[in-house]
This record gives structure tokens, sequence and C-alpha cells, in this order.
């Protein structure tokens, strides 16, 4: 837990939760939501995991970006792709859980810097910290 907050994010949900519509007090967020087809909706709209997704993907970025300076490696041309899944708990009836996968695409990099680049940011990501212990979160570098 952080000793003193910096920021915090605000966002508001109205409606029908996952069919409903989300803001942010500064209108950057201002979202309709709708279920994906593989959930039963009509996917009219954007869907909680889409914007989990978007979040983990900068936030593991940006401590890849962090770790790699500190290594003194350039990550130019750098992407990382984060993939949410949902679907059923194995462990909790009539539960729903996540998974991450993180494609973490470094090129002109050896794999093995890679690799060690990727396992350094991920022990020092806000959502990889968030997430520990809580979903399965996968690790896929390009070799």
């Amino acid at each position: 837990m952080p000793t003193k907050i910096l920021y915090t994010a605000e966002a508001v949900s109205t409606g029908d939760g996952r069919n409903g519509h989300v803001t942010t007090p500064d209108s950057r967020i201002d979202l309709d939501l709708a279920m994906p087809p593989a959930l039963g909706g009509t996917g009219e709209g954007a869907n909680p995991e889409q914007l989990f997704a978007s979040g983990y993907a900068a936030c593991f970025h940006s401590a890849l970006r962090l770790v790699a300076r500190q290594a003194k490696v350039d990550l130019n041309g750098s992407t990382v792709t984060a993939r949410v899944g949902i679907g059923p708990d194995e462990e909790e009836e009539e539960s729903v859980g996540l998974a991450v996968t993180l494609l973490i695409h470094l090129p002109n990099i050896a794999p093995s810097t890679a690799k060690e680049l990727a396992l350094a940011a991920h022990q020092v990501c806000p959502y990889s910290r968030a997430t520990r212990g809580n979903i399965p979160v996968e690790l896929k570098t390009a070799d």
C-alpha cells in the first residue's frame, strides 16, 4: 500500500453495470458499455475487460521502460499487448474469474534480455503487484 497517494482516478458507472455507461469527472472517459457477444451481449460498447487490458498494458509498458532505462537498454519500438480473459472460475461455483497474458515485443533485444526485463517489470508494475496471487498473469516475450 502506498505511503502517500499522489493521484486518485475516479470513474462512475451508471445504468446496468456491464450494459451501462462509465464516465470520469474530467470526461476523458465517457463510454457506453455492453457485454461482449461471447458473454451473451451485443458487443456494441466497450467492456470492463477492455478497459482493464488498456490500463494494464500501459502500466506494464511504463514499468518495462523504467527497468530498461535502469539497465541502459534502449526499448525503441517496444510494445506491450494485454489480453484479459474472463470465464468460469474453476475454484468457485457460479463465479467468473480473469486471466491475463502480456505479450511483450522488444525488437532488437536478445531474447534472454527481453525475458529478464519483463520479469523485472512484473515485479515493479503496480497492476502486476495488485493482481499477484489473485489472477494468473502470463508473460510472453518474442523469441
